[in-house]
C-alpha cells in the first residue's frame, strides 16, 4: 500500500482566486520569545488551496459542506491524464479517455500540474478547465465527484455555467488537487473537508491510496 498526499501546502504564498482573501498565517505566540507555547492564527477563504465545492456554492437549495456524504468523498477514484496540448476538457476529450462509468469519482491531471511542480505562485488565468459540454458529459456518465489540478474545475472565462451544470447534478467538486507526482490509474480517494457549518466550500486534506485492500 502506498499513500499519496495530493493536498497543497497552505502558506501566504499560495495563489488564490482573484478577489479572494490572501492567506494570513502567523505564529502569534512563540516559545523563543518567552511564551508558554507556539500558537498560530490564520485568515483565508474557504476555497483556498486544495478544497471542495459543495452544491450550495452555485445552487441556492444545494447541499452544504456539513451535510455532504462521506460515501462520495471516500472510495474508488480514477485519475485521468489529458494531453499537454489540451486547452479545455471537452465532451470530445472525455470520450477519448478511458473513464469508467462504474467508478463515480474522477480527477483530471492536466498541464496545470506543472504549475505546482514549479512552485509558481502567481494565479494563472490560462489554466485548463472543463468546458460546458464536458461538464454535461460527466453528468451523463454519472460521476459523483469530479476534481482537477487547479483552483477551479471551470475555465476562468466560464466559471458559472460549468459549475451550474456540475453542482445542479449534485456533484462534489475537488479543486486544487496536486497531481504533479501521480501516475494515471485507479486509486482509493480519501478527501476530508473541514466540517464547516452552513458553508459552500471548505479546505480539504486529500490523499490517494494505491493497492489498498480493506
Amino acid at each position: 500500500m502506498k499513500i499519496h498526499d495530493i493536498s497543497l501546502t497552505i502558506t501566504p504564498k499560495i495563489p488564490v482566486w482573484p478577489g479572494d482573501t490572501n492567506v494570513w498565517l502567523e505564529r502569534v505566540e512563540r516559545i523563543e520569545n518567552g511564551d508558554m507555547d507556539n500558537l498560530s492564527q490564520m485568515k483565508m477563504g474557504v476555497h483556498t488551496g486544495t478544497h471542495i465545492d459543495a452544491p450550495y456554492h452555485f445552487v441556492q437549495e444545494g447541499i452544504k459542506v456539513d451535510a455532504l456524504s462521506l460515501d462520495t468523498l471516500v472510495g474508488a477514484c480514477q485519475v485521468i491524464q489529458v494531453g499537454e496540448e489540451i486547452e479545455k476538457i471537452t465532451a470530445s476529450v472525455i470520450s477519448g479517455t478511458n473513464i469508467s462509468p462504474e467508478i463515480p469519482r474522477v480527477l483530471f491531471k492536466t498541464r496545470n500540474s506543472g504549475l505546482w511542480l514549479r512552485s509558481e505562485y502567481e494565479f494563472d488565468r490560462d489554466f485548463v478547465g472543463i468546458s460546458e459540454d464536458g461538464a454535461s458529459a460527466l453528468v451523463d456518465l454519472g460521476m459523483q465527484l469530479v476534481g482537477i489540478d487547479y483552483l477551479s474545475v471551470a475555465p476562468f472565462d466560464s466559471s458559472k455555467p460549468v459549475h451550474d451544470i456540475l453542482l445542479e447534478a449534485g456533484m462534489i467538486l475537488l479543486e486544487g488537487a496536486d497531481l504533479s507526482k501521480i501516475t494515471p490509474g485507479i486509486y482509493t480517494l480519501i478527501c476530508l473537508p473541514i466540517k464547516l457549518g452552513e458553508t459552500e466550500g471548505a479546505p480539504a486534506r486529500a490523499i490517494l491510496i494505491e493497492d489498498w485492500k480493506p
